[in-house]
């Protein structure tokens, strides 16, 4: 039967209720919607979200702002080399803890991965440990290694190690479970065992995106270093909060400049390895 649209109109007007939202559809709809308007009025009022409020924090902030420009130039090499340090060690903490995270994580990743352990109940096991570390935040590690070790930059690199093996072992299991398995078919079938599936057909195919991965987070955690250095982790953040709680929002504002501008350059450099990583391995399958 061919469906018209004066068949439809005929068809609703002998029973419109077959082509309207079911009562229960409507009362859950409704309830839904309820249930938002109320909690974000209740969000609104909790957190005194008031038009006065508001403007308030914007003339404050327009006032912070305004010490932006020109940037503080420091004029003893003093200064300078205080704040560079304080650069040299967010970074080193950044790339140590990158470092020790990797290289904890990649072979806990061959648990996680699913073409790899047969067992399912250990390879999900893993998995929920990897959710496990992720969960807790860095800067939260942080604090429990500031009370264990001491300030200064080894309780930030133990924070950002931790929390980098969950992640890295997450990723890193992924990207060994998504490489193709023509090249696994290959070696077993001309007699090679596990290990040498895993080294010849498995690896050099995760190897160049686990790479990249860790090249990225590097850059990443050089950003949360700062974040770790303000809760007394050592590195430039601990300057910028010392400049900050002083009021000395020209050198903070110099200080942030020069935090963007290394995480800048750490970027680039490592979008150039990233690069050529990826672009030598398909180069080489190409060839």
């Amino acid at each position: 039967m061919n469906k018209t649209p004066l068949s439809l109109d005929a068809a609703r007007d002998l029973v419109p209720g077959a082509f309207g939202m079911p009562l229960r559809a409507k009362l859950v709809r409704i309830a839904a919607w309820s249930v938002f308007a109320a909690l974000t009025g209740w969000c609104l009022w909790a957190f005194d979200f008031s038009p006065g409020r508001i403007l308030e924090g914007l003339t404050r902030f327009g006032n912070v702002l305004s010490f932006m420009f020109p940037p503080h130039i420091w004029t003893t090499w003093q200064d300078w080399s205080e704040i560079l340090k304080g650069l040299g060690e967010t970074v080193a903490m950044a790339f140590m803890g990158t470092i020790l995270g990797a290289i904890i994580a990649f072979p806990l990743a061959f648990l996680g991965a699913k073409n790899i352990m047969p067992f399912s109940w250990l390879r999900l096991s893993a998995r929920r440990g990897f959710d496990a570390l992720r969960a807790v935040e860095q800067i939260i590690l942080a604090l429990i290694f500031i009370r264990a070790f001491g300030l200064g930059p080894l309780a930030g690199i133990l924070a950002i190690a931790v929390s980098e093996i969950g992640t890295f072992s997450k990723l890193f299991s992924e990207a060994i479970e998504n490489t193709s398995k023509k090249p696994v078919d290959g070696v077993k079938a001309s007699g090679g065992g596990n290990l040498q599936t895993i080294r010849f057909a498995i690896l050099p195919q995760a190897l160049p995106v686990i790479l990249s991965i860790i090249l990225y987070n590097f850059e990443s955690n050089t950003r949360s270093g700062t974040i770790l250095g303000i809760v007394g982790a050592g590195g430039i953040g601990f300057l910028l909060a010392d400049r900050i709680s002083a009021y000395k929002w020209p050198e903070a504002w110099t200080i942030i400049f020069l935090i963007i501008l290394t995480v800048y350059v750490i970027d680039g450099f490592s979008g150039f390895l990233r690069k050529r990583i990826i672009g030598g391995q398909e180069n080489g399958r190409q060839g």
